[in-house]
């Protein structure tokens, strides 16, 4: 399972985004496999099939628009990581991580890595009930899970520290491993959805066969920001 690092691409860029092109990613695993840790086949997953399908065809990503949360998160990730490595260990920025596993290409985006130790951060931003909710339990939100296991099966770490913060609240740090349950329902979703993916892909050629005529268009490009959490 070979693992390719791009330490220096920033996040958010064009380069990042042709890294991210086409690949399962570690945030949008929760479209691949269920909580409870069996494959999903629900409305979403289908449509996440077109979408990296459709990626795969086009060699082209469509923006993702930003909202208020999104501006707020990306401000708060940047504040927690300065925290975090003032009171807790340093953490570097990092751009991408891409795992190769079995002929298929899974990308992880984390918020930080660790210059001395095999592990790293991921931030989420949140308001102040989930954040309160997140201290009381002492446990990783169950929507943030599946993203943090995909984390560490791409990068192989030891750990990654889940960072809740909510501005106002105490920053709250969860430290998370690999689970094995969690890392086998990964290794078989992952599979499971390239094969759906493949599919797809066949299933456009094979029209495109049929037609009795094709009409190209060009893509129209609006100047428009973007952001891919």
């Amino acid at each position: 399972m070979a693992l390719e690092t791009y330490p220096n691409v920033e996040q958010g860029t064009d380069e990042w985004l042709a890294l991210r092109t086409g690949i399962i990613t570690a945030s949008e695993m929760n479209y691949i496999l269920t909580p409870t840790l069996k494959t999903a086949n629900n409305d979403k997953t289908r449509q996440h099939v077109w979408e990296i399908a459709a990626q795969r065809i086009n060699n082209y990503t469509e923006p993702s628009y930003i909202g208020d949360a999104m501006l707020r998160g990306h401000a708060d990730e940047i504040i927690a990581r300065d925290l975090y490595s003032e009171h807790i260990e340093p953490v570097q920025e990092v751009g991408f991580f891409v795992r190769d596993i079995d002929g298929v290409r899974v990308g992880y985006s984390p918020d930080g890595a660790f210059p001395f130790s095999n592990g790293g951060i991921e931030v989420k931003s949140r308001v102040q009930k989930y954040q309160l909710q997140t201290i009381a339990t002492n446990e990783v939100p169950i929507e943030h899970r599946l993203q943090l296991q995909a984390g560490l099966f791409v990068t192989g770490w030891d750990y990654i520290d889940y960072v809740s913060f909510s501005g106002g609240m105490p920053m709250w740090i969860i430290s998370t491993k690999p689970d094995p349950e969690y890392q086998d329902a990964i290794h078989a979703a992952v599979l499971d959805f390239e094969s759906k993916v493949q599919d797809a892909i066949d299933t456009y050629h094979d029209r495109l066969k049929t037609a009795p005529v094709i009409i190209d268009t060009e893509r129209q490009n609006h100047d428009m920001e973007m952001i891919i959490t």
